[in-house]
């Protein structure tokens, strides 16, 4: 379990993480959700330990995480947003150095390397070199690499940014079949239907502030499942029912151009944050 208590983080006077509150269930999928600068990939920093918080703390398991708490940082694997391998290497030769930094034994790496791999669909890769890797089998590569520790709690930050929609839905499979085995992870995003499909719950957060905590479906549900878009001069409107009858009462006076859809998590996202991710 992860708890997080009062977390805050000020970079001088601007704030970007304001006393933030959360428990995260060992074994959940959980999503950090957020406009851009909402205090996402700040939070995902300090819960890896590259940040210190100003003030408040994490908790794994009721031990407090700090730089000096090895068992607890062995239980955490995080994937950033930008590669951060050498364009020289193979596959083999990243998940080696990998495992050498860990002072893993070397059977146990080459074992471990193969399995995982395999199990991400990039065994008949492993030889080639990171530079000739498309940007998809290089997201893969370092959720690989992330593995090889064996850790408990998975921190992905935008994993899937700048995949192509094969790809994406990919990576997909690969965390599903990852939280299956009852691994911990905390995904950022900014694709509202990767959240809506992946995740247990989901934080929604802005300007450093917890706005909204639930499920999904349960945010969804609480705006309105059903939706009408409204074309004007002025630009879309979304109007959401709870009733589907009362929607479709609705459109049939709002004439032709209005619409008539299932409200996604994204719209939640809207309504809360006041403008839609970039």
């Amino acid at each position: 379990m992860i708890e997080i208590k009062g977390l805050a983080k000020k970079f001088g006077d601007f704030t970007a993480v304001d006393h933030l509150d959360l428990k995260i269930e060992t074994g959940e999928f959980f999503g950090l959700l957020g406009p851009n600068g909402a205090g996402k990939t700040t939070t995902i920093s300090m819960m890896s330990t590259v940040l210190l918080p100003t003030s408040g703390e994490i908790l794994i398991d009721g031990q407090v995480l700090n730089r000096k708490a090895s068992v607890q940082k062995r239980k955490l694997s995080v994937i950033t947003q930008e590669y951060s391998m050498r364009q020289d290497m193979t596959m083999d030769e990243v998940m080696e150095y990998q495992g050498r930094l860990y002072r893993i034994p070397l059977r146990q790496i080459k074992e471990r390397s193969g399995e995982l791999l395999e199990f991400a669909g990039l065994g008949e890769f492993r030889k080639r070199t990171v530079r000739h890797l498309s940007g998809g089998m290089k997201r893969k590569l370092m959720i690989c690499r992330a593995l090889l520790i064996d850790p408990e709690i998975l921190l992905l930050d935008e994993p899937t940014a700048g995949m192509d929609a094969l790809s994406r839905r990919q990576m997909w499979n690969l965390l599903r079949k990852l939280n299956e085995k009852k691994m911990t992870i905390v995904l950022t995003t900014h694709y509202m239907e990767e959240a809506q499909a992946l995740c247990d719950r989901v934080a929604l957060i802005n300007r450093g502030k917890l706005q909204k905590l639930d499920a999904p479906q349960a945010l969804i549900d609480e705006l309105g499942a059903f939706a009408v878009d409204i074309t004007s001069d002025d630009g879309l409107v979304s109007r959401y029912f709870h009733d589907r009858s009362e929607a479709i009462e609705f459109l049939s006076g709002a004439g032709s151009q209005a619409s008539f859809r299932a409200t996604t998590l994204e719209d939640v996202f809207v309504e809360c944050a006041g403008r839609k991710i970039s």
